[in-house]
C-alpha cells in the first residue's frame, strides 16, 4: 500500500516497539529472580512462570518467597527504619529523587518490560504509567523536603508491609513506596502474581542508586505472601490496592492489631452524560474510560449513564468508535486495546458477560481478535435495568454497561446506586449543571468532562466499599505519619458502687432518657440501671440501651445528616456558638453533676466545663475554616480537593470525661456537617443526658445529634455493624477497639479507636486538625477548562 493510499484510508500501518532490550535485561539476570532482600537478591527457590499474556510464552521465572523469606524482608525493614527516620527531610528527598531521576533514565525498558507482563498497549506504559511513577518519586521528595517544618508534631508509622494489583505494577509500586519513604518509614513490597518484572527491576534501581539497605524490600509470589505480610507481627501498617473482597478480609484480620490501614479496592463507576454535552468528546472520554488497559481499572468508567433524550444518538455514535478500535500486540503503538493479563481473568470476564446477556443488549464489534493471548473484545451491554447483577458488579474488564436517566435528579440517584465510590465522571458543556451535580456523586475522585486524570498532588481513593485512605497529595503522606507523642495505656475505668450506707434516694424519679431524632424516647428494652456518684450516693437512673435505639439513631442521624451539611459552614457555626452559650448559662450546674459523678475537686469539674466551652467555639471556629485545596496538577484547569463530611459518624465517648469528652467528639464531627450517634460515657452517663437539654433549646435539628446511654461493649458492636453508619470511633476504655475493627469489615466503614491508649482531653491531642481529618472525606473534582 502507498502513502498515498495510507492517505487515503487514514488506516494505521504497523509500528511495533521492540522487545529485545528487555528481553536481554531478563537474560543478563538469569531469567530467575529471588527475593530482594536488605540491599540484595537472594538466591531464586521454588519458582512460577511469568508469562507474556498476550503470547503465553515464559518470560522469566519467579521465586515464591515463604514464611522465611517475609520474616527476614520484614525484619531487614525493621532493623534499617530507625536509621532512615533520623535522617533529615533534605537526606531523604535526594533519595527520593535519585529514584525518580533512574525511572526517567529507563523509562523505555520499563515501559515495554511493563506491557510485556502485563498486556497493556505500549503506548499506556510509555506515556502514562511509567511518567506517573516518575512524577510521583518526584513530587514525594518534595515533600520529604518540607515534612518537617510543615508537619511538626509527626512521626513515620515504622515498617509498611504494601500489596499491589497486577493491572498497575509500576504505578501502583510509586503511589505505595514514594509516600512512605518520604514520611521515613522502611517497606515490605509484594507485587501481584502475574506481574512482577517491573518491581524486580526497581529493585535493581534501588541497589544502584544507593538506596540504604533495607529500606525497600520486595517479596514475590500468590497471596499466601500477601497473608504473611498482613499477619506479621512486626509490620506497623498495611497499604492494600486489590478487589473489595480481599480488602474485606483484611480488615478483619488486622483488626484489634493496632496496625494502620488504608485500602484502594474495586470500583463500578459511573459515567454521567447529561443532553447538553459535547456527545464526540463525551465517547472519546467514555473510550479511554472503560477501555484503557482492557477495562482492568478500578476506576474504569464502567457504568454509562445517559439523559434518555440523547441515547440513541450517543450510542450509535460509541458503536462506530468502537468498531474502530484495534485490538492486537500490546507492543504495536498503534494498537487501543492490548491483552488481559491471564486467561483466567479472561475466561472470568467472558463468563459474567455470558450469564449477564439475557438482560440487556450485547453489542461487540465485528473485530478480528488475534489468535493467540488472552484478548477480549470491546462489549457494550444496553437497557439493563439498576438492579442487574452486571450494573452493580465490578466486571474489571473491557465491558461497558448502560441504562438511561431523564433528570438531574434521578442521574445523581442512578450514580449513586451501588456499594462503591472510588470515582465518577460527569458530562455537560453547562458549568452550572456540571458543578451541581459533581459534588452530590458518592466518590472519591469526580472528573468533569474528562476520565483518569491522575497527579501525584491529586488524592485518590474511595468511600464506601470501594475502601479508605488517600494515595497522593498530602493527604496520601497523611495516611504514613502519627503523632509523635507516645501514649500511656488506658486502664479501664470502673463504675462507681453504691455505698454501704448510702444517703436518703431523692423521692422524685431520676431516670434519663435517651435523646434520638431530637427527642427524648425511652430505651427500647424498658430497663435502667442505677448511676452512683464517687461517693456511692445514688444520683439517678440511665436507661440501658439495646440494638432497636441504635438502630433509631442511626435511622434520625441519616435523615438529618444530608440537610445538615447542606447548611453552610456558617449557620453550623451559628448553631454551635448557640449551645456553648447556652452551656455557659448553666455551667455551675453542670460543673457540680461532674464533681458529684467523678468525684473531681469543683475547680476541676468547672474546668471541664470551660475546656468544654472552649472546644465547641473552636470547632464552631473550623466550622467555615477547615478548607479544602486547589492542587497543582499538569493541567490546563484545575482538581480541588474538597473536605466533604464522612456522614454518619457514631462514636464511644470517653469514660473519663463525661462532658468534655462527649462535647470534644460531638463538636468537630457536627462542625464539618456530619450527624452523629453517641454513646455516652458508661460509668458517668448522667452528664449526657443533662447536656441533651442544651441541644433542645440551642437550635440544633432533630437528628444531628443523638445520644444513647448503656454499656459500650454491645453498642459499639451494633454501631460498628450497621451497614448504613459510615464511620465509627470508640475513645472508651472498654476493650472493645478489636471488635470494632472487625465488625466495621462489613460494610469497610471507616473506624478510629484507641487500642486501649489514653488521651489527654483537657490537652492539645484533646482537639485539633486530627479530629478534622477524621470527621470529614477528601473529594478531588478535576475541572478542565479551555482548549
Amino acid at each position: 500500500m502507498s502513502v498515498s493510499d495510507l492517505m487515503d484510508s487514514m488506516e494505521y500501518g504497523p509500528a511495533p516497539e521492540s522487545a529485545a532490550e528487555a528481553l536481554a535485561w531478563l537474560v543478563d539476570r538469569g531469567d530467575r529472580f529471588g527475593q530482594f532482600i536488605d540491599g540484595g537478591f537472594t538466591s531464586p527457590g521454588e519458582t512460577f512462570d511469568s508469562k507474556n499474556p498476550a503470547t503465553g510464552e515464559v518470560l522469566a521465572l519467579i521465586t515464591q518467597a515463604n514464611a522465611a523469606d517475609v520474616d527476614a524482608a520484614v525484619e531487614a525493614a525493621r532493623k534499617a527504619q530507625p536509621k532512615w527516620a533520623r535522617l533529615s527531610g533534605h537526606q531523604r528527598a535526594r533519595h527520593l529523587y535519585a529514584l525518580a531521576r533512574q525511572i526517567q533514565k529507563h523509562a523505555r525498558l520499563l515501559a515495554v518490560l511493563e506491557t510485556l507482563d502485563n498486556g497493556k498497549p505500549i503506548r499506556e506504559s510509555r506515556d502514562i504509567d511509567v511518567p506517573l511513577a516518575a512524577r510521583h518519586f518526584y513530587y514525594h521528595a518534595g515533600l520529604a523536603q518540607l515534612l518537617e517544618d510543615e508537619r511538626p508534631g509527626h512521626a513515620p508509622v515504622g515498617v509498611c508491609g504494601q500489596i499491589i494489583p497486577w493491572n498497575f505494577p509500576v504505578l501502583m509500586l510509586a503511589w505505595k513506596i514514594a509516600p512512605a519513604l518520604a514520611a521515613g518509614n522502611t517497606v515490605v513490597l509484594k507485587p501481584a502474581e502475574w506481574t512482577s518484572l517491573t518491581a524486580l527491576m526497581f529493585a535493581d534501581i534501588c541497589a544502584q542508586v544507593g538506596l540504604p539497605k533495607g529500606v525497600v524490600n520486595i517479596v514475590t509470589g500468590d497471596g499466601a505472601v500477601g497473608e504473611m505480610i498482613v499477619a506479621h507481627p512486626g509490620v506497623d501498617k498495611i497499604a492494600f490496592t486489590g478487589s473489595t473482597e480481599v480488602g474485606r478480609k483484611i480488615r478483619a484480620a488486622t483488626a484489634g492489631t493496632g496496625k494502620r490501614l488504608s485500602l484502594e479496592l474495586g470500583g463500578k463507576s459511573p459515567y454521567v452524560v447529561f443532553e447538553d454535552a459535547d456527545l464526540d468528546s463525551a465517547v472519546e472520554g467514555l473510550v479511554d474510560a472503560i477501555w484503557f488497559n482492557q477495562g482492568q481499572v478500578c476506576c474504569a468508567g464502567s457504568r454509562l449513564i445517559v439523559q434518555e433524550g440523547v441515547a440513541e444518538a450517543f450510542l450509535d455514535r460509541l458503536k462506530a468508535r468502537m468498531a474502530g478500535l484495534r485490538i492486537g500486540d500490546p507492543l504495536d503503538k498503534c494498537i487501543d486495546i492490548g491483552a488481559m493479563v491471564d486467561p483466567a481473568q479472561r475466561d472470568r470476564v467472558a463468563a459474567m458477560v455470558a450469564e449477564g446477556a439475557a438482560e440487556g443488549t450485547v453489542y461487540q464489534p465485528d473485530t478480528a481478535l488475534p489468535d493467540r493471548g488472552c484478548y477480549f473484545p470491546p462489549t457494550l451491554i444496553s437497557g439493563l435495568s439498576s438492579a442487574s447483577a452486571l450494573m452493580q458488579e465490578e466486571i474489571f474488564g473491557p465491558v461497558l454497561v448502560s441504562t438511561t436517566f431523564r433528570t438531574p435528579g434521578e442521574a445523581v440517584q442512578l450514580a449513586n446506586d451501588t456499594r462503591y465510590g472510588l470515582a465518577a465522571s460527569v458530562w455537560s458543556e453547562s458549568i452550572n449543571v456540571a458543578l451541581d451535580i459533581a459534588p452530590r456523586l458518592a466518590a472519591g475522585v469526580i472528573w468533569v468532562n474528562g476520565s483518569n486524570m491522575f497527579d501525584a498532588a491529586a488524592g485518590f481513593g474511595g468511600l464506601r466499599e470501594s475502601g479508605f485512605g488517600r494515595e497522593g497529595g498530602w493527604e496520601g503522606l497523611m495516611e504514613y505519619l502519627g503523632p509523635e507523642r507516645a501514649a500511656k495505656a488506658l486502664k479501664p475505668y470502673a463504675r462507681p458502687d453504691r455505698a454501704p450506707e448510702p444517703e436518703p434516694a431523692d423521692p422524685l424519679d431520676r431516670t434519663a432518657k435517651m435523646y434520638i431524632g431530637g427527642k427524648q424516647a425511652r430505651p427500647d428494652s424498658g430497663y435502667s440501671r442505677a448511676v452512683h456518684g464517687a461517693r456511692g450516693g445514688l444520683a439517678g437512673h440511665a436507661g440501658l440501651g439495646n440494638r432497636k435505639d441504635i438502630r433509631n439513631a442511626v435511622e434520625a442521624a441519616r435523615k438529618a445528616q444530608g440537610p445538615w451539611a447542606a447548611a453552610s459552614g456558617h449557620n453550623r457555626a451559628q448553631v454551635m456558638y448557640y449551645i456553648a452559650e447556652n452551656l455557659s448559662a448553666r455551667a455551675e450546674e453542670f460543673a457540680a453533676r461532674i464533681s458529684a459523678l467523678t468525684g473531681a475537686q469543683k475547680t476541676s469539674a468547672k474546668a471541664e466545663v470551660e475546656q468544654s466551652l472552649d472546644r465547641l467555639f473552636t470547632y464552631a471556629a473550623w466550622a467555615d475554616k477547615y478548607d479544602g485545596q486547589i492542587k497543582g496538577v499538569p493541567l490546563r484547569g484545575t482538581a480541588l480537593a474538597m473536605n466533604a463530611p464522612v456522614g454518619v459518624i457514631g462514636a464511644l465517648c470517653p469514660d473519663e470525661a463525661p462532658l468534655l469528652g462527649l462535647v470534644s467528639v460531638m463538636a468537630p464531627a457536627i462542625a464539618m456537617g456530619n450527624a452523629c450517634v453517641l454513646v455516652a460515657s458508661e460509668p458517668h452517663p448522667l452528664a449526657a443526658t443533662d447536656f441533651y437539654q442544651v441541644l433542645d433549646t440551642s437550635d440544633v435539628p432533630g437528628g444531628v445529634v443523638n445520644i444513647v446511654t448503656g454499656p459500650h461493649a454491645p453498642l459499639a458492636a451494633t454501631l460498628a455493624a450497621h451497614m448504613d453508619v459510615d464511620a465509627v470511633w470508640s475513645f472508651s476504655s472498654s476493650d472493645i477497639s478489636g471488635e470494632i475493627e472487625q465488625a466495621a469489615a462489613g460494610n469497610l466503614k471507616r473506624s478510629w479507636v484507641n487500642h486501649g491508649k489514653a488521651r489527654d482531653w483537657a490537652g492539645p491531642e484533646g482537639a485539633g486538625r486530627e479530629f478534622l481529618r477524621a470527621a470529614t472525606e477528601v473529594k478531588t473534582v478535576w475541572i478542565p477548562w479551555g482548549a
